[in-house]
């Protein structure tokens, strides 16, 4: 297994790690993170094709670019994969031609061949698919041994649009699965938050999908405004600030929920993913090192199941983190390198939606406001 990768600036390449001269005409897969408005441009997509000629192209708007342990703006991040013996299948949608985001994701991964499908990596439109329904799809076709990773596309902190693409420009409603099979594939993956829950349980009893109208039978977003004082005056910006932790019959375990939007008209809040009702539900608030201490735990979880350090790993954290980090957001990548040392390629993005199991190989869940951590080894009689 050979990994490089690129950083797009300027409308030029300006960073670039080959260390083992991965020959990029031969290059089996591509992974493209980046701005919007340069991804969503044919030409960007055509000089792809052109460099890596026999390669399958995967591309994802984002909301941030993770390139080595910095993070990136206004740019695009390029990661190329080459296996020895590991091979490769892709399978892409479009959410406009299915009646919800579960019967999507239902037909995505059975479009995938199941024999020898070690990991499915997902890369969904961020704006359009309702990323709960689309993992229980997922879900269901899911082989018990077979795991399942990825995230929701980003567009920066402006919530206008996503685009994803596969050996193609990217575009609105399109989810693309990427999977990997073989025997010889040694795979972990990790997700924390580091939030800080506040207050007393509650329970939603009123919802529908992924808005919330009622908790402990009162206005949840009076009741929401009232938690978060001064900073109630900023929503719903302010809101990335103070998430909520759910838990449910379907996620015993507890999932952070983001607020997308609110609607004064009517009194309701839009999260990232469902809210059902007879969850339990706990405000949150940020606490910047806590936030910090998660990446490093989420990167030692993932080393618990290696001999030897990954050849490469994907980030894929929330553009809550990032908004809250602020300055300090590349203190989480810089602690995932920390851990997972300088030899493994890190690579990866900022989204609107994180998707991984809470427990090892396990279904996978949607979350919001953690980073996740997803790492490959090839192994050969050779080694990695």
């Amino acid at each position: 297994m050979k990994v490089a990768k690129l950083l797009y600036k300027n409308r030029e390449w300006k960073l670039e790690r080959n260390d083992e001269n991965l020959n990029y005409e031969n290059v089996q897969l591509v992974l493209a993170y980046g701005a919007r408005k340069i991804i969503e441009d044919t030409s960007f997509f055509t000089m792809l094709k052109e460099k890596f000629p026999q390669a399958e192209i995967a591309l994802s708007s984002s909301s941030g670019e993770i390139f080595s342990n910095e993070v990136y703006d206004d740019t695009v991040a390029v990661t190329m994969i080459s296996f020895e013996k590991a091979y490769l299948k892709t399978s892409q949608i479009d959410i406009t031609d299915f009646p919800d985001s579960y019967e999507a994701g239902r037909v995505l991964v059975n479009q995938l061949s199941q024999e020898d499908l070690r990991w499915v990596f997902i890369m969904s439109d961020g704006s359009s698919v309702n990323g709960s329904q689309l993992v229980e799809g997922l879900n269901s076709g899911r082989s018990a041994d077979v795991l399942i990773t990825g995230g929701l596309a980003g567009d920066g902190d402006h919530f206008e649009k996503t685009v994803v693409g596969l050996n193609a420009a990217p575009e609105p409603n399109k989810i693309v699965a990427i999977g990997f099979y073989g025997n010889n594939l040694e795979l972990s993956h990790s997700s924390y938050g580091g939030w800080e829950s506040f207050g007393l349980e509650k329970t939603v009893t009123k919802s529908h999908h992924n808005v919330l109208y009622e908790i402990d039978k009162k206005n949840a977003l009076e009741l929401y405004k009232k938690y978060l004082g001064k900073y109630a005056e900023g929503l719903p910006g302010s809101a990335l600030l103070f998430p909520l932790s759910l838990t449910s019959d379907n996620h015993p375990y507890p999932v952070v929920r983001t607020i997308l939007s609110v609607n004064e008209n009517d009194d309701t809040m839009v999260f990232a993913g469902d809210i059902p009702e007879g969850s339990k539900v706990r405000f949150m608030k940020a606490n910047i090192d806590r936030l910090i201490d998660a990446a490093h735990d989420a990167a030692t979880r993932c080393l618990e199941n290696y001999n030897e350090k990954p050849k490469m790993a994907i980030i894929i954290s929330c553009v809550g983190r990032k908004l809250v980090l602020g300055d300090r957001t590349a203190e989480e990548v810089d602690m995932v390198r920390d851990v997972l040392g300088t030899d493994t390629i890190i690579t990866g993005f900022y989204s609107y939606g994180e998707i991984s199991p809470l427990r090892p190989f396990d279904n996978c869940v949607l979350h919001n406001q953690t980073i996740t951590i997803t790492t490959l080894n090839e192994i050969t009689q050779n080694g990695n």
